[in-house]
């Protein structure tokens, strides 16, 4: 069947849609050899020899769905211009090749979601679905109650005005006072940009739940598989005839190596 290419790129699990654009217009792509650079192209994946780098673009077999506690002074990104450590690297003897569902700052920590499953990825970024995100975000100095107000009302960014905003003061320090964040829009660095906005400088910014997902007793590096019907639950059942294309029996989720020890950080796998 003849499809975009950003979209059979993604549903091959490589990365998101929006990366695989990126991929395309970079001239990473090839259709039969011949280099393509524009996001209308369309090819038939079962006809089409379609490439990345020189390497064959080949359907995943098995979607893995992972929750990480990303560590500060790791970037979501597949690669960084700047040398800087990948959050992939934490998820690597996992043996897939699996990529960022949405972003944390270089600088912010919290819980992230990585897979193979480009489709699942894509309905969980797309503006209309609508999840709660919650951070806990330490600021400099102390906060003041308007402050509070103006954040959970709404306040207006360079992009728009802010949705719909949770927001309530966890715990008073001598130096930085602490709040909890919820949104449920996605757009980058939001809480960042909402604090500044009404004047408080962030220290710290942690991501502890995603829909009804949080991240535990996981400890900063350390990461487990959601289960089938974890991820199911944060964006309603998959399509049947999607995941039909793609393999002849119901995905399921496999059970994952031994984590090793690999000082300073942990790994745990699976439920």
């Amino acid at each position: 069947m003849i499809e975009r290419l950003q979209k059979i790129i993604s549903a091959a699990g490589i990365t998101s849609r929006r990366a695989a654009e990126e991929m395309i217009l970079a001239g990473r792509i090839t259709v039969n050899g011949q280099v393509v650079t524009e996001l209308g192209s369309k090819a038939d994946p079962a006809k089409d020899l379609i490439a990345l780098d020189g390497q064959p673009v080949k359907p995943a077999e098995t979607f893995y769905y992972v929750l990480l506690h990303k560590p500060a002074g790791y970037v979501t990104s597949l690669k960084d211009p700047q040398g800087r450590q990948l959050v992939t690297e934490l998820v690597k003897d996992i043996g897939e090749r699996l990529f960022p569902v949405g972003r944390l700052d270089y600088n912010s920590e919290g819980l992230l979601l990585l897979t193979n499953d480009g489709a699942w990825a894509n309905r969980l970024m797309h503006p209309r679905h609508q999840v709660d995100k919650e951070y806990h975000v330490r600021v400099r100095g102390k906060i003041d109650p308007q402050q509070i107000k103006k954040l959970a009302d709404g306040v207006e960014l360079e992009d728009g005005p802010t949705g719909a905003t949770t927001v309530r003061l966890l715990k008073n320090d001598q130096s930085n006072d602490w709040l909890s964040v919820t949104i449920r829009e996605g757009r980058n660095r939001q809480v960042r940009r909402m604090c500044a906005a009404v004047g408080l400088f962030v220290v710290r910014l942690r991501r502890i739940r995603y829909g009804n997902l949080t991240l535990g007793g996981l400890q900063p590096g350390e990461y487990r598989l959601l289960s089938k019907e974890e991820a199911q639950a944060l964006d309603g059942p998959p399509p049947v005839k999607q995941r039909e294309q793609r393999t002849t029996a119901s995905p399921k989720v496999p059970q994952p190596p031994t984590p090793t020890k690999r000082p300073p950080r942990r790994k745990i796998i699976g439920q």
